[in-house]
């Protein structure tokens, strides 16, 4: 009998990507990369690669059921993570799947778009994903459009922070990769006022999965017992690095390498 330890199990509700930039492959990198196993539940399937999202299908609402359940009653999930959900019907299950495990934190990017442009969310999706799992979030991570979307009654990124807090996060990462600043600013609310607020080197490149990157680096910490805030922080710090090291395997976007610790490099 093998007496190691398991590792840290987190579950990754998102859609596949074949371009191995985003989506559930940028997960599972990410969650394996930080010592953590991914139990990947897939929620649609697309067709993209690094410059554009084609189209997807969202998954049978049964069969995303039938797969996130099977995983949940076998192996000790530590941690969840959303992103791409599909469809409404999609949104309603993880919910019910969420009131069942009510002790585990949920990390959830709210997409809006794929990295090189294209829909992965209708209204109808944006509006589920609002009042259905927005409320059992521990972590939210929108980009600053993604927040401007979900707050647009809002005036600034602060105020739209207020609103995204009161549909029932406990804490919301604000990125500001899409802001005109020469750094980048990320700002991290809870408790009704901005706690945190963090400044990165501006990359010169485009990237495919960056925020899939993060959330999913933010679930590892949080599946290995870490508190948020400080998951937070060196979440961010392993995304700037794999943003640093990315490399461009196609004609579009780079992509993060998510390894970059493994390859040697001495800077």
């Amino acid at each position: 009998m093998n007496d190691r330890p398991s590792l840290p199990i987190a579950m990754s509700f998102a859609g596949t990507d074949p371009s191995g930039g985003a989506g559930l492959q940028a997960d599972i990198e990410t969650l394996a990369s930080m010592g953590v196993h991914t139990t990947p539940v897939v929620t649609a399937v697309t067709a993209q690669d690094s410059q554009a999202l084609i189209r997807y299908e969202a998954v049978s609402t049964a069969l995303l059921v039938e797969q996130a359940r099977a995983i949940l009653e076998d192996m000790p999930v530590a941690a969840i993570k959303i992103g791409m959900i599909g469809s409404v019907e999609n949104a309603e299950a993880i919910h019910s799947i969420l009131m069942d495990y009510p002790n585990l934190p949920v990390v959830l990017d709210p997409l809006v778009s794929a990295g090189g442009g294209g829909d992965l969310a209708n209204e109808e999706i944006l509006d589920a994903m609002a009042s259905l799992l927005f409320p059992l979030t521990t972590v939210l991570t929108p980009n600053s459009n993604e927040a401007r979307i979900f707050a647009p009654e809002a005036d600034n990124l602060d105020a739209c922070a207020m609103e995204l807090l009161d549909m029932g996060s406990d804490y919301v990462l604000i990125t500001g990769s899409h802001e005109a600043t020469p750094n980048v600013v990320n700002n991290l609310y809870s408790g009704h006022r901005l706690i945190e607020s963090y400044t990165w080197e501006r990359l010169p490149e485009s990237y495919h999965g960056s925020g899939c990157t993060l959330a999913a680096a933010i679930t590892a910490l949080l599946a290995q017992g870490m508190e948020p805030v400080t998951a937070i922080l060196e979440a961010q710090e392993y995304t700037w690095e794999a943003l640093q090291h990315g490399y461009r395997p196609g004609m579009g976007q780079m992509i993060p390498d998510r390894f970059f610790w493994a390859h040697g490099d001495d800077d």
